[in-house]
C-alpha cells in the first residue's frame, strides 16, 4: 500500500510540475510574442539597400567595392556593414597575403562618413533599396548584427570566393523567405583573368601582377555566382534578379539611387614604362650581348648572372604561390620559366665552369612555350622565354665551336 501511495504521490507531483511548465511556456509566448511582433512591426520604417561603389586610382579600389546600408526613415538611423575592412600595417601582412592568409572584418560606419569617403576619391556611388518583407529584414539585421560581434567580424578573405561583395550577397540570399533568380547573361562566361584584367585597364603593373600570379584555373570559364565577386556584375544582376516567395515572383530590387554622383578622378603618373616594354628592352640588351660574343668569340658571364638572379628571385615568389591557399594560384605553368633553379646554379656558372643548367632550362623553357595553350602569361612572357633560349643556344654551341667560357 505504501508502494501504490508512493507512484500515486509520484503522478500528482508530475502532474503539478507538467503544469507548471505550461504555465511558464505560455507566459513566455505572452512576453515574447508581443516584443517580436514590434521588431517586425518596426521594419515598416526600416530600408535596406546594396551599395556599390565605383573604383578610384588606389590600387586596392580598382575592383570596386559592395556594402550594405540599413536606414531607418523614422528614427534616422544610417548605417554601412562593410566587409572590406583589412589592416595593411599589421605583422607580416606581405607574407600572409601572398600565402592566402589574409584576414579581414566587417565593420560598421555612419552611411555619411563611408560616402564623404568616396566623394573624396570621385567615384561614383549607387544603392539598390532591396524589396523585402518586415520579416526578412529583420532577419538580415539581426544576422548583420551578429556578425560583428567581436568574435564573428574577422573572416578569411579570399578575393574570388569569399569577399566584400560575395558576404552581402550570401547575408541577403540565406534570409530571403524564398529563393532568387538571376536572369542569364547568354553569352557571357569570362575567366577570372579577363575580369580582373578589365578592371586594370590602364594600370599595365597591376594588370602584370595579377597574371603572373594567376595560374591555369583563373583561365577558365566562370558561372554567373561565380562573376559576382565582382561588385559591379553583382550590382547588375540584383536590377534584373526576383525573389521567388510562395510561387509569386517579385523583383529583388525596388528602387535605384544615386547617393554620390561621378566625380573628377586625377590618375598619379605610374612607372612610365611597361613590362612589354621592358621585356623589349631585355630583348634588345640580350641581342646585342650576343652580337658582341659572336663577334669576340666569348661569353659574357656576368650578364647571365644578372639574368639568372632576376629569375630567381622571381621564381621564389611562384614557388610560394604554388603553396597558398588562394584558389586560383596553385598551378602556375609560368613557374617553368620563373622558378628558383637558377640560383642554385649561379655559382658554377659565374667562374664558367662546366654546368648542366643550360641543358634543363632549355627543355624547362620548350614545356613553359608548350603549356601556353592553356594558360594566358603575363605580357612580356614569350619575350623572356626567347631572350633565355638564345643564352641557352649560346652556352650549349660554345664548345662546338671552341669559344672561351
Amino acid at each position: 500500500m505504501k508502494k501504490r501511495a508512493y507512484f500515486c504521490n509520484v503522478k500528482q507531483n508530475m502532474h503539478v510540475v507538467r503544469k507548471l511548465l505550461l504555465t511558464l511556456f505560455l507566459a513566455l509566448t505572452v512576453v515574447v510574442r508581443p516584443s517580436l511582433a514590434q521588431d517586425v512591426s518596426r521594419m515598416d520604417s526600416v530600408e535596406i539597400g546594396l551599395v556599390t561603389c565605383a573604383p578610384h586610382e588606389e590600387i586596392y579600389s580598382l575592383y570596386g567595392h559592395t556594402a550594405l546600408r540599413y536606414h531607418d526613415l523614422r528614427t534616422g538611423e544610417d548605417l554601412i556593414f562593410n566587409y572590406g575592412i583589412f589592416r595593411p600595417n599589421s605583422k607580416l601582412f606581405i607574407w600572409h597575403f601572398i600565402m592566402g592568409h589574409t584576414d579581414y572584418e566587417l565593420a560598421v560606419s555612419p552611411t555619411q562618413a563611408f560616402l564623404n569617403y568616396y566623394e573624396k576619391w570621385g567615384s561614383q556611388v549607387t544603392e539598390q533599396v532591396l524589396q523585402l518583407t518586415n520579416e526578412e529584414k529583420l532577419l538580415i539585421f539581426n544576422a548583420l548584427r551578429e556578425n560583428y560581434l567581436p568574435e564573428n567580424r574577422v573572416y578569411r578573405y579570399n578575393i574570388f570566393f569569399d569577399n566584400c561583395a560575395t558576404r552581402p550577397r550570401d547575408i541577403v540570399a540565406s534570409h530571403l523567405s524564398g529563393p532568387i533568380e538571376y536572369a542569364p547573361r547568354e553569352g557571357f562566361s569570362p575567366s577570372f583573368r579577363e575580369m580582373v584584367g578589365d578592371c586594370t585597364y590602364g594600370h599595365d603593373w597591376a594588370t602584370f601582377g595579377n597574371d603572373i600570379l594567376l595560374g591555369v584555373r583563373a583561365d577558365l570559364p566562370t558561372t554567373q555566382a561565380e562573376q559576382q565577386f565582382l561588385p559591379v556584375n553583382l550590382s547588375y544582376d540584383f536590377d534584373r534578379a526576383f525573389v521567388v516567395r510562395q510561387g509569386q515572383r517579385e523583383p529583388l530590387v525596388s528602387e535605384r539611387r544615386e547617393l554620390v554622383p561621378p566625380g573628377l578622378q586625377i590618375m598619379e603618373p605610374g612607372f612610365p614604362l611597361s613590362p612589354f616594354a621592358c621585356s623589349l628592352i631585355l630583348l634588345a640588351l640580350t641581342m646585342m650581348v650576343f652580337t658582341y660574343e659572336q663577334m669576340k668569340k666569348t661569353i659574357i658571364r656576368w650578364f647571365d648572372v644578372l639574368l639568372m638572379t632576376a629569375m630567381g628571385l622571381a621564381g621564389c615568389i611562384l614557388a610560394l604561390m604554388l603553396f597558398s591557399e588562394h584558389p586560383a594560384t596553385s598551378t602556375n605553368l609560368q613557374v617553368l620559366l620563373l622558378n628558383p633553379l637558377p640560383l642554385l646554379f649561379l655559382w658554377p656558372v659565374a667562374r664558367g665552369r662546366k654546368t648542366r643548367f643550360f641543358v634543363l632550362q632549355l627543355i624547362l623553357t620548350l614545356l613553359f612555350l608548350v603549356g601556353g595553350l592553356w594558360q594566358s602569361y603575363a605580357e612580356g612572357m614569350y619575350v623572356l622565354a626567347f631572350c633565355v633560349l638564345t643564352r641557352v643556344f649560346r652556352h650549349l654551341t660554345a664548345s662546338r665551336y671552341n669559344i672561351k667560357v
